[in-house]
């Protein structure tokens, strides 16, 4: 039996929680970057003028951010499962040593919503 099981398969769930929020993010990062595709055949369809290019400027870094974001947090997942083995592994207790790292993940995914909320509202103005 391994020693600490309950404490090593605790980490490991909580590693692939990340790695699935990970995806999802990436996935809806694909998601913004191909909506331009979507709304230039509903402009078509309407017989609207042409999608304006500063909107797809922001889609596409907005899309791309999301799909690096999600492999940085694959890679902080990585990480601090690793190191959390290691305390968990560990003879002695350890300090945890939380970072301002999750903080900067999610204030970067609270500034893309927030940017792709204003997008969404620029493209439904414009079709009106």
């Amino acid at each position: 039996m391994i020693e600490r099981y309950n404490d090593h398969a605790a980490n490991e769930r909580t590693f692939l929680a990340w790695v699935r929020t990970a995806l999802a993010i990436m996935a809806f990062g694909f998601l913004v970057e191909k909506f331009d595709l979507f709304l230039e055949v509903a402009a078509a369809s309407l017989n609207q003028p042409n999608f304006p290019l500063g909107g797809r400027i922001i889609g596409d870094v907005a899309g791309l951010a999301l799909i690096v974001l999600g492999a940085v947090l694959m890679v902080v997942s990585a990480v601090r499962y690793r190191a959390v083995r290691r305390a968990i592994a560990a003879a002695d207790i350890q300090q945890s040593g939380a970072g301002h790292g999750d903080l900067l993940l999610v204030g970067l995914l609270v500034t893309l919503g927030c940017t792709l909320f204003v997008y969404l509202i620029y493209t439904v103005a414009k079709t009106l």
